[in-house]
């Protein structure tokens, strides 16, 4: 149940191919995790990235990928640096090259709900 957040220069919407992404990184996440369900992922075209005190039009994405607790810091690591090739590998080489490129793995807070609807009648809570 990974819940994953996307977001990426608005720029690149018609040169990144968000949906063979996700085939690729939902398969990724789950497995490198030991994760159960699907990703829920939020795509967000961003229209500016401010950087070094500007505010620029530059290439960037940045993925964000929420777990349940329990995965170790070096499970996370490896996570974030098997996404950040994958990352590379979807985006046009021309705007590869000079992208931003970020990946964040962290727990889902202990206020995590997930509605019994969505999962067939059992509540989902953080573990602590």
């Amino acid at each position: 149940m990974p819940h994953l957040t996307i977001d990426y220069s608005s720029h690149l919407a018609d040169v990144f191919d968000r949906v063979a992404l996700l085939k690729e990184l939902h398969p990724l996440v789950v497995d490198m995790a030991g994760s159960t369900g699907v990703c829920k992922t939020f795509l967000r075209p961003a229209e500016t990235y401010a950087g070094n005190g500007t505010i620029e039009e530059s290439t960037f994405v940045h993925v964000e990928v929420g777990l349940m607790p329990g995965r170790s810091e070096s499970l996370k690591a490896r996570l974030s640096e098997s996404i950040l090739a994958l990352l590379s590998a979807h985006l046009p080489v021309r705007d590869a090259a000079g992208a931003v490129l970020s990946v964040e793995v962290r727990d889902l807070a202990g206020s995590y709900r997930l509605s019994p609807k969505a999962r067939g009648e059992t509540e989902y809570r953080c573990a602590r």
